[in-house]
């Protein structure tokens, strides 16, 4: 299994026929099933098109999950959706489904983006933003072993997941308009920051439950953060793990604090 790069970039967008990506759940599950549509990382994406969702082996503590839960809630909510449907069940080291990545914008670039609903620009709170539509998942997950940063799925695994795959309609799907309509690249970090005014005065207020539910989502990223880098430090084999950990929640979280 070709194993990719934490960091990649670049026109190009790496070697990769048909990437994958492992993440902690609930986030796993929460991106192939629409609600989350920015996946957070430290590093750009170095892909565009389908990527394959993994959920890592780590069983997701319950406070984890509510948090994450309250989380979207309280974002959805900003745009008068009330009533998600979450996942009934977490499932561990196996394949879910996959999403498309169509761009990817700096944090700050998220938070001032008005042509996107307000509740997609509070899921930002990393360095970078993948941009994320037309989730599908896998009518049955099957067991798999994941690796870190982005890699290739094997064949034989690609082409039983191929047939398996269902279109998910998330809660609010979102399309995210391309800076250039004749450039399906040109969504990258910069690309929608020309413009924007030296006022915030785009960025969404915060009410005290929002900004409650996004340090608890901080919490728990956090958290999960720590554990990994013990983990890595101790083990020899690549883990189930999102991806090189940084100083700040990295992707799974909320990833945005996502």
């Amino acid at each position: 299994m070709r194993r990719g790069g934490g960091g990649g970039g670049g026109r190009g967008y790496g070697n990769y026929t048909n990437p994958c990506l492992t993440m902690h759940q609930p986030w796993a599950s929460l991106l192939v099933y629409g609600i989350k549509r920015i996946e957070g990382r430290s590093w750009t994406t170095p892909i565009r098109g389908r990527l394959w969702i993994h959920a890592a082996s780590k069983v997701p503590e319950e406070d984890t999950i509510k948090a994450m839960e309250d989380f979207y809630r309280e974002i959805y909510a900003v745009n008068g959706i009330t009533d998600l449907k979450f996942p009934e069940h977490y499932p561990v080291s196996r394949l879910l489904g996959c999403v498309e990545v169509v761009g990817c914008v700096k944090c700050e670039e998220l938070a001032s983006w008005e042509a996107v609903p307000e509740g997609v620009r509070l899921e930002g709170q990393t360095d970078f933003c993948w941009l994320c539509e037309q989730p599908q998942k896998l009518l049955v997950p099957f067991e798999m072993r994941g690796y870190q940063g982005v890699y290739n799925l094997e064949r034989k695994i690609h082409e039983a997941a191929i047939r398996g795959l269902v279109p998910v309609k998330g809660p609010m799907p979102v399309k995210f308009p391309l800076p250039n309509p004749q450039d399906q690249f040109s969504l990258e970090p910069g690309s929608i920051s020309v413009g924007f005014s030296d006022n915030k005065a785009s960025v969404v207020e915060k009410s005290e439950g929002l900004s409650a539910a996004i340090a608890g989502a901080r919490a728990a990223a956090t958290q999960f953060n720590k554990k990994d880098q013990n983990l890595v430090s101790n083990t020899t084999t690549n883990s189930y793990s999102n991806s090189t950990s940084s100083g700040r929640p990295d992707s799974k979280s909320l990833d945005s604090y996502h």
